[in-house]
């Protein structure tokens, strides 16, 4: 079974694309949600966290993922702490995940595949790309938010440019009846390379 990478800057439209995989059949693990939920029911994941950040970090039983956001986008060190206590968890979550499936291949989405290395895990890997204008357009309706709290995020994130010379596939996501081709073709494409 193939290990797929699926990757891209916040606001591509990587969930969207992941979601068509998922229609498709193909098993597709999502990071971020999964670390996401470690942090709030791992009791050794939280007991890290609360070493690293103070006990204040969680309130009661629960995570104040604003507090913490806010804590690591501004500060390089404490988002590159923070990535590499809860990355050990993800990467033995995803293995669990994998084991368990009986499929051509798996899909692993990731924001940060390429930043921490984890794409050399990957038979391949796939890119979401978009302008950066409708990357901020989308995530001020979706997050609501401010432009300089979703600029700071973009600036924790490495360049599209810089992404696609190490993708194998690259989705160019603006057009959404052109990205559901690109999907299509890439599916085709890896259910038959060995």
């Amino acid at each position: 079974m193939k290990i797929v990478g699926l990757t891209g800057g916040i606001g591509s439209g990587k969930s969207k694309v992941l979601s068509v995989f998922s229609s498709l059949g193909v098993p597709c693990y999502e990071s971020d949600s999964r670390a996401k939920k470690l942090m709030q029911e791992d009791l050794e994941l939280i007991h890290q966290i609360k070493v690293l950040f103070g006990d204040d970090i969680y309130e009661g039983d629960r995570l104040n993922r604003g507090k913490l956001a806010n804590l690591v986008f501004s500060n390089k060190t404490k988002l590159e702490s923070l990535n590499t206590l809860v990355h050990p968890w993800v990467k033995k979550d995803f293995e669990l995940f994998a084991n368990q499936q009986d499929a051509v291949y798996v899909i692993k989405e990731a924001a940060i595949l390429f930043e921490t290395g984890g794409s050399k895990d990957c038979d391949a890997t796939i890119l979401v790309t978009s302008p950066e204008m409708l990357k901020i357009e989308r995530l001020m309706k979706r997050e609501k938010t401010d432009l300089s709290q979703i600029k700071s995020r973009m600036n924790f994130q490495w360049s599209d440019e810089k992404k696609i010379l190490l993708a194998d596939y690259v989705i160019d996501n603006i057009d959404w009846d052109k990205t559901l081709e690109k999907i299509n073709k890439i599916h085709q494409m890896l259910l038959i390379i060995e």
